[in-house]
């Protein structure tokens, strides 16, 4: 499994399984692109732009975890904090998709499995977890960052589990399944707590200095008030 903690490489899932998710993930994107599309405006764009570069930038730098196992950071917490879910995971899978046909970052026949696991589940399960810690914790920039943290490690394990479900679909080695799902997710537990502190910083940064432009807090504080509306 050594240098494919995240990004999964030719070969490693059978030709069948990796088509099925290939489909899925072109039919995810494009529900993705629909909803976008409501979300997007003057004050949005520019900073999906950003966004999109600053996880490319994180992407970019992989480190070893534990013996034999390397991974790097994913961003979509990130991304659903300051662009929301939809714009967030587009972000993300354009990151996927250039690292893939430009510098050869996982394969090509893999690139459906590849976008799955990272731009539509870990954004999945981090939107999930920022819309409900939210209702919980305080909507200023300490609460924003401790939401930022604890998605982040939830986000990425769950991402790297993704893998696991794919691999019994379709492995192709004869690795045991407890055994990469334990070691996916002891690593991604690790990387997981680095993209959290790099994410908490970030948007605590942001909702400091710009709040107007973090997504979560405008969308969960309108979310307040249409609620409230509606039980006065």
């Amino acid at each position: 499994m050594e240098a494919q903690a995240m990004h999964i490489a030719n070969g490693i899932v059978d030709g069948p399984v990796s088509a099925i998710f290939a489909v899925f993930a072109v039919a995810a994107l494009a529900y993705c692109v629909r909803r976008a599309r409501a979300d997007l405006d003057d004050r949005l764009a520019p900073m999906a732009g950003l966004v999109a570069a600053f996880i490319f930038a994180v992407q970019m730098l992989n480190f070893q975890v534990l013996p034999g196992v390397s991974g790097h950071l994913l961003g979509g917490t990130l991304a659903v904090i300051l662009v929301g879910p939809w714009v967030g995971a587009l972000c993300v899978a354009t990151v996927l998709i250039v690292q893939c046909l430009v510098f050869a970052d996982g394969g090509l026949t893999a690139l459906g499995l590849n976008i799955t696991n990272m731009a539509l589940l870990g954004t999945a399960v981090a939107y999930v977890l920022v819309a409900l810690l939210l209702r919980i914790l305080p909507k200023n920039p300490g609460g924003l960052g401790a939401t930022a943290l604890i998605a982040s490690i939830v986000s990425v394990v769950a991402a790297s589990q993704g893998f696991v479900l794919e691999y019994a679909f379709g492995g192709t080695t004869d690795l045991p399944l407890p055994a990469v799902a334990g070691t996916l997710a002891g690593a991604h537990i690790l990387i997981g707590i680095g993209e959290g502190l790099i994410a908490a910083t970030t948007v605590v940064t942001v909702a400091r200095v710009r709040p107007d432009l973090v997504y979560a807090q405008r969308r969960f504080r309108k979310t307040e008030r249409v609620e409230a509306g509606a039980m006065a």
